[in-house]
């Protein structure tokens, strides 16, 4: 029996229920409506219910979340975190005085060599954190702990193994189904396929093919051109199907979508960053078109952070330069900036790692583990406290569980572009054998090099200039 994950109708209504709440809508009428007729009240944390719902729950699961679109946003959320580009930007603390956000290039450009370096740094690293992450993704909290301290891997200091796993732990704590055969050190060849190293890849298509000028609908037909429907989960899987049933891609991410403020569009944006070193605004506006296709509110702002903070990664000295770039160009009433201010203050905090990350779960544990809310305070936290330091910074990122791939791959493209692909240390970049695998037509088994010389010559065409490089 086929049973879909992120598509079925009763596994569905739970979530949007819930993001109703988080968002203030009232919704308890409809809760009980469902739970009345039988439905489940606990959302499908992996996506999909073993069994299929009776018909007639089904139905009703339908008609319940078309009303839970219909629900009004309080007035007070709709002011903190406003959907409208120019909205979002003069809500966000780079704001000036003409309502723009204000540009980090006062950071320093790079000359072309260095630029070069830290692009291909960024690729690399993105592929490294998200490669640490592959085996654990799902995996508790406890579970992670569990797994690194059995194979003497405590702190975190190297790729998953499991030479010396104790078998009960494995049984416990089974590892990613999809990614254990290509992601634990003994059997790493190369970059395996993943979503998160896929999105760049359509991004830097979309900006080769089409230019800065590319729209959202842009972005659908490169979806449905290059990415398998099973290669696309949680928002991007509801959008897909939404797209194949007529929706126009700017509506398609507000229908019987539950996850818009999910992590999932912000792993897809560093690309735009990499190709506008220096000007955040420019990559959150790129980032925006991409992610509204999508995603809503907290979840645009992630990709909206995420392109800032790789635009400015590219060219800046320090990570609190990176932080603060991704934070001007998002609302900063918005429960996205808390998570990311609340991730750095702990990363600053003299709290030990261990004793930080469980403050974290405390505080966003009740949130879905691929919720941006929790994974993007992790990221913040993982990025201070990692300080520049490659290997600190990727190992606290996945050691802090939740979406480990992702939060792996972001930590690891800001961190590797701030380190520069000649300084990151071999055991995390040379397994990797500079080549990525993926289903994206047109890239197979493609090098990061040759990615990053296709990055830099978009860099370049957005006015880089050669100039003295910025010092680290």
């Amino acid at each position: 029996m086929l049973r879909l994950s992120w598509t079925q109708p009763e596994d569905l209504l739970p979530h949007a229920l819930v993001a109703a709440e988080l968002d203030g809508r009232p919704v308890a009428d409809l809760r009980k409506r469902w739970e009345a007729a039988g439905g489940t009240p606990t959302a499908a944390v992996s996506g999909a219910t073993p069994e299929p719902a009776p018909a007639a729950l089904v139905g009703l699961a339908r008609d319940l979340l078309a009303e839970v679109d219909e629900r009004a946003d309080p007035a007070e959320l709709v002011a903190a975190e406003p959907d409208a580009l120019d909205a979002i930007l003069a809500a966000a603390s780079g704001a000036d005085s003409a309502g723009g956000a204000r540009s980090a290039s006062a950071v320093g450009p790079a000359d072309s060599a260095d630029l070069a370096d830290r692009i291909l740094g960024g690729w690399l690293g993105r592929a490294a954190g998200c490669l640490l992450g592959k085996p654990v993704e799902k995996i508790s909290l406890e579970g992670i702990r569990a797994i690194a301290r059995s194979t003497g891997n405590w702190p975190l200091h190297s790729y998953f193994t499991e030479a010396g796993l104790d078998s009960d732990i494995a049984a416990r704590f089974p590892w990613n189904r999809r990614s254990r055969p290509t992601s634990l050190v003994e059997n790493i060849d190369g970059m395996p396929e993943d979503d998160d190293l896929n999105f760049p890849l359509i991004a830097l298509g979309l900006l080769e093919r089409v230019g800065a000028g590319f729209t959202t609908d842009d972005v659908a037909q490169a979806w449905l051109d290059s990415l398998p429907g099973g290669r696309v989960f949680t928002a991007e899987r509801i959008v897909y199907r939404n797209l194949l049933d007529g929706y126009e891609p700017t509506v398609a991410g507000a229908v019987r979508n539950p996850f818009r403020d999910w992590i999932g569009a912000q792993i897809r944006t560093d690309v735009y960053g990499w190709a506008n070193p220096g000007d955040p605004v420019a990559a959150a506006r790129l980032a925006w078109t991409d992610a509204r296709l999508s995603h809503g509110r907290n979840g645009v702002y992630g990709a909206m952070f995420a392109a800032a903070a790789c635009s400015t990664a590219v060219i800046a000295a320090d990570v609190r330069a990176v932080i603060d770039a991704g934070l001007s160009v998002v609302p900063s009433a918005s429960r996205y900036a808390s998570a990311i201010r609340r991730g750095a203050e702990l990363g600053a905090s003299d709290l030990d790692d261990e004793a930080a990350v469980d403050a974290l779960h405390a505080e966003f544990g009740h949130l879905h583990w691929v919720h941006v809310l929790g994974n993007s305070a992790l990221l913040a936290f993982a990025l201070t406290r990692g300080d520049g330091d490659f290997e600190r910074t990727i190992t606290l990122a996945v050691s802090g569980g939740w979406d480990t791939d992702s939060v792996g791959a972001t930590a690891g493209s800001i961190a590797g572009a701030l380190t520069g692909a000649r300084e990151l240390p071999a055991r995390w970049i040379h397994p990797l054998h500079d080549t990525l695998a993926t289903s994206v037509p047109g890239y197979s088994d493609v090098r990061f090099s040759d990615l990053a010389a296709r990055t830099l010559r978009l860099a370049e065409g957005a006015g880089v200039q050669p100039v003295e490089a910025a010092s680290r």
